[in-house]
C-alpha cells in the first residue's frame, strides 16, 4: 500500500513539478514572476553562489526562459565591418525594453527639459547613463536612428555548464528608429510552448524556431513609430495555437494573432492607443481565453477572434507592466507620471470604467513604471514608478500590508520582482538584489551585488536564479 501510495504522489505532482522546472515567459510558470516549488539562495556575490557565468555576445536586456537544459536570450551585435554608430546625446526621456522611465531626478524636475516619459516591455524589458556602445545613446532621452547594421540574434546556452551551444542571427539590417539611452534593441523576451522558440523583434519581424535554432516561419507586420524614438520592447504572448503580438505605437495601433503553425495572421483588431511597452496576459476565465493588455485603458479580447470584451480606463500613459491574474480578476498597474492600480473583475462586459461592482479596488498610492510586480501567496509586491520604494498589498482586497518603504541599497529599478520560497527579490539597475521576508514589514535578509548593470528581470528555476546582465548571463545556485 506504501508504494502505491508513493506512485500516486508522484503521479499527481508530477505535473506541477514539470511545470515548475522551466521558466517559459518573461514572468514565469505562474505568469507573475512567482514560482511554488525550489528553494534558490538568498545570497552570492561574484565570488560566492555562482555556479556558472558567461558572458553574452552583444547588447540586450531580455529576461532569460529556461525549457529542458537550455537558456535562451536575444542580443543585437554589430555586423563586422559596418561604420560605427552615431547616436549623439539626447534630451532626457523614458527608459528601457519593456519599459523604461525617467530618473527619480527627471520625475522631481530636476533635469532640463523634462520630454515625455519613457518605458521598455517584457520582459521583459537601458544600462547606464553615459555609457555608449552598440543600440544605445550617450545619454538619456530620445535616440537617433543608427548608423550601423545589426545582427538580432537569439543564443541558446547550456543550462547545467553556460556553455554557448548555438546561435542565430535572425535579420540584418539598420534600424530605422533609435532607442532611449536605457533601452536596447534586444529588450523583448521569446516565448516557448516547449517545442518552438517564438521571438517578437516587432519592426524587424516575428520568428519561430526549433529548439536547435532553425528557423520555421517569419512574418512581418510592418515598422512602428515609437514615440521620440524611446524603442520598442513589448513581448508577444502564447494563447494556445496562437501567437498574441502587441503592436502599440504613434501610428496605427493594433494588437494581432499569428498561427503558431506558419504565421499567419488570423485576426487583427485595431487599438487606440498611443506608445505602450505591455506584454499581454493571457487567461482562461469561463471557458474563454482573454488577452489582456495593459493601456491607457486597459482591455480585454477574446483570443478566439480578438473582439473586445471589455475596457477599463484609469491608468496612466506610457503603460508597461503586465496585468496579473487573481482569482477572477486582473491587477493593471502604471507608474508614470502619476501612479494608478487596478483590480478588474473578468466578468466584465463592455466599459466597466464606472462600475464599481467590477472593479474590486484601486489605488493611486502606489504603482510602477518599468517594471510588473510580483503576486506572492496573496500578497501584492510593487515599486513606485522606478524607485526603491516599496509597497505590500492584499490582492484580493487591495489593503495595505505593508506601508510604502524605501529598500536601503537599491535606487533605479528597471528588473521585475521575483519571488520563491518565501522570499522576494527586488533588483536594482546597478546589479545589486536586496532579498527580504515574504509578509508584512519588508524585514531584509541579504543585498547581494554582481557588481554588472541588470535590467532584466530574474528567472528562478527549481534552486537555480539566472540573471541577465548588461554583459553575462548568471546562473546562481548553492555550491
Amino acid at each position: 500500500m506504501k508504494r502505491i501510495a508513493c506512485l500516486m504522489v508522484l503521479v499527481f505532482a508530477s505535473p506541477v513539478l514539470g511545470q515548475q522546472a522551466e521558466w517559459l515567459n518573461w514572468r514565469g510558470p505562474n505568469q507573475n514572476g512567482s514560482v511554488d516549488i525550489g528553494s534558490p539562495p538568498t545570497e552570492w556575490s561574484k565570488d560566492k553562489n555562482v555556479i556558472w557565468s558567461s558572458p553574452i555576445p552583444g547588447k540586450g536586456s531580455s529576461t532569460p526562459i529556461i525549457v529542458g537544459n537550455q537558456v535562451f536570450v536575444l542580443t543585437t551585435q554589430k555586423v563586422e565591418g559596418e561604420a560605427e554608430q552615431a547616436t549623439p546625446p539626447a534630451e532626457a526621456g523614458p527608459g528601457t525594453g519593456r519599459d523604461q522611465a525617467p530618473s527619480e531626478a527627471q520625475r522631481s524636475g530636476r533635469s532640463e527639459g523634462r520630454p515625455e516619459g519613457r518605458p521598455e516591455g517584457r520582459g521583459e524589458r537601458r544600462p547606464g547613463e553615459g555609457r555608449g556602445g552598440e543600440g544605445r545613446g550617450r545619454a538619456r532621452g530620445r535616440g537617433e536612428a543608427p548608423k550601423d547594421k545589426l545582427k538580432f540574434m537569439i543564443v541558446s546556452f547550456d543550462r547545467t555548464t553556460g556553455k554557448q551551444l548555438w546561435e542565430k542571427t535572425l535579420t540584418e539590417e539598420v534600424p530605422h528608429e533609435g532607442v532611449h539611452g536605457t533601452n536596447t534593441f534586444a529588450a523583448s523576451s521569446p516565448v516557448t510552448d516547449g517545442k518552438h522558440l517564438y521571438v517578437d523583434y516587432g519592426s524587424r519581424g516575428i520568428y519561430c524556431l526549433d529548439m536547435e535554432g532553425n528557423v520555421k516561419w517569419n512574418q512581418s507586420l510592418g515598422k512602428m513609430k515609437v514615440r521620440n524614438s524611446f524603442g520598442e520592447g513589448a513581448s508577444a504572448a502564447l494563447a494556445g495555437d496562437k501567437l498574441i503580438v502587441p503592436w502599440d505605437n504613434e501610428e496605427n495601433s493594433f494588437i494581432a494573432a499569428l498561427s503558431t503553425a506558419d504565421g499567419k495572421i488570423l485576426w487583427k483588431t485595431e487599438r487606440k492607443e498611443l506608445s505602450n511597452w505591455a506584454t499581454p496576459l493571457i487567461v482562461e476565465h469561463k471557458g474563454r481565453t482573454q488577452v489582456v493588455v495593459n493601456g491607457k485603458t486597459v482591455r480585454s479580447y477574446d483570443a478566439k477572434d480578438g473582439k473586445l470584451i471589455w475596457q477599463c480606463s484609469g491608468q496612466t500613459q506610457n503603460a508597461v507592466p503586465t496585468p496579473i491574474h487573481v482569482d477572477g480578476k486582473v491587477i493593471c498597474m502604471t507608474g508614470w507620471r502619476g501612479n494608478a492600480v487596478y483590480c478588474i473583475s473578468l466578468d466584465s462586459e463592455g466599459d466597466v470604467s464606472n462600475k464599481e461592482s467590477m472593479v474590486a479596488w484601486n489605488s493611486d498610492e502606489a504603482g510602477p513604471y518599468v517594471p510588473t510586480g510580483t503576486l506572492y501567496k496573496g500578497n501584492l509586491y510593487l515599486n513606485k514608478a522606478n524607485t526603491s520604494v516599496v509597497t505590500c498589498l492584499d490582492a484580493k482586497t487591495g489593503k495595505v500590508i505593508t506601508e510604502p518603504s524605501r529598500l536601503s541599497g537599491l535606487s533605479e529599478i528597471y528588473s521585475s520582482p521575483v519571488a520563491a520560497n518565501d522570499h522576494i527579490y527586488f533588483t536594482g539597475r546597478d546589479g545589486t538584489t536586496v532579498v527580504f521576508k515574504h509578509g508584512p514589514g519588508l524585514e531584509v535578509v541579504a543585498k547581494n551585488a554582481l557588481e554588472e548593470t541588470v535590467d532584466a528581470s530574474l528567472a528562478i528555476v527549481g534552486d537555480q536564479i539566472f540573471i541577465r546582465g548588461e554583459k553575462h548571463l548568471f546562473c546562481i545556485g548553492k555550491k
